[in-house]
């Protein structure tokens, strides 16, 4: 095989001057990178993958940070890594996986790993934004923190979403309406969307006037027990139920259901959740659907863009859409005499 020392012979430099011109680290003229170029041509000289990268400011991969953090669903998150994949795929690049948090930031950028950044599960406050905003590669958050230090954001409208749900139930008569929301260790750490989802239901159940309960509720069966017993000992009346909690949902209803309160008759259920998550119960829910793989190609859109363009920036927030599957009934509303 071909080495440097071969090229700079052929090309008649020396090897620093080869090592520059792969680098980038200084200016060369360019009949001497000709002459380089050509050399490696015709040798077939294969630089490894660091000095390619070098030399071309590119490495073709997408660093996707998707830490796996206690109290998400993994199946959920794989949703968004699935679109983040397909995106990079048909944009020309790989992606590198990072499941770990702590100092993965420095570690993949300083060693120029990588063309670019998607981060996900972003708080309100995340402690890697400062981070980022220095970075010399672009990043794209898949999440809206509280102050997003000029980064670009995508994600679902979380605020809108919870909105969304209360009004399908407070428009079918519901006045009495709990949310069965994240756990306890997502909503502790003030992840972006749980904050927001809460924020837009208590908000559309104060301004509907309707009685509303949160519970933040572990991810199991156990825990989606625990909820509902506690939401029929503290507000008996319930009739309308919000439930952003993939792995919960299904033990929830069949938890109303062993209580004598069956979905949709006695309790009219909207799910905030990926739309196979709600077409896959043995009687599919009304959701406001988390189109997971589309967040992650449109964030993969929206980095390449800001290759081409680090001007282009931007908060992008996708309007949730409800889809009916009969989950919620209609209720008579009682008016004061």
């Amino acid at each position: 095989m071909a080495t440097i020392e071969d090229v700079a012979r052929r090309a008649g430099v020396s090897q620093s001057t080869v090592s520059y011109a792969l680098s980038g680290k200084r200016p060369i003229s360019a009949d001497t990178r000709r002459r380089i170029e050509k050399a490696i041509e015709e040798l077939g000289y294969r630089p490894h993958a660091g000095a390619r990268a070098l030399a071309s400011a590119r490495t073709d991969v997408i660093g996707l940070m998707a830490p796996l953090r206690t109290g998400v669903d993994v199946n959920v998150i794989m949703q968004f890594v699935a679109g983040v994949v397909t995106g990079a795929s048909r944009s020309g690049y790989d992606v590198l996986l990072l499941t770990q948090d702590e100092g993965s930031v420095a570690r993949v950028t300083s060693s120029s790993m990588v063309d670019a950044l998607v981060v996900m599960d972003v708080e309100d406050d995340d402690a890697r934004l400062p981070a980022l905003q220095n970075l010399r590669q672009p990043a794209v958050l898949i999440g809206l923190p509280t102050d997003p230090h000029g980064l670009s954001c995508v994600d679902l409208d979380f605020a809108q979403a919870g909105a969304v749900a209360v009004r399908r139930l407070v428009a079918a008569g519901h006045r009495s309406i709990a949310l069965i929301g994240s756990p306890a260790e997502v909503v502790s750490r003030h992840t972006s969307y749980a904050e927001r989802m809460t924020r837009g239901f208590v908000g559309a159940c104060e301004a509907a006037g309707a009685a509303y309960l949160v519970l933040p509720t572990a991810a199991s069966a156990a825990g989606a027990v625990a909820s509902v017993d506690r939401i029929l000992a503290m507000m008996p009346d319930v009739t309308g139920l919000v439930v952003h909690n993939e792995v919960a949902l299904p033990h929830v209803i069949s938890r109303f259901q062993m209580r004598g309160r069956g979905v949709p008759d006695q309790v009219s259920v909207v799910a905030v959740c990926p739309e196979n998550v709600a077409v896959s119960l043995p009687s599919p829910v009304t959701s406001v659907d988390i189109p997971a793989e589309s967040i992650g190609q449109i964030a993969v859109e929206m980095l390449t863009g800001l290759m081409k363009d680090p001007s282009r920036g931007e908060v992008r927030l996708v309007s949730p859409r409800l889809t009916e599957r009969g989950s919620v009934h209609e209720v008579e509303v009682v008016t004061g005499a």
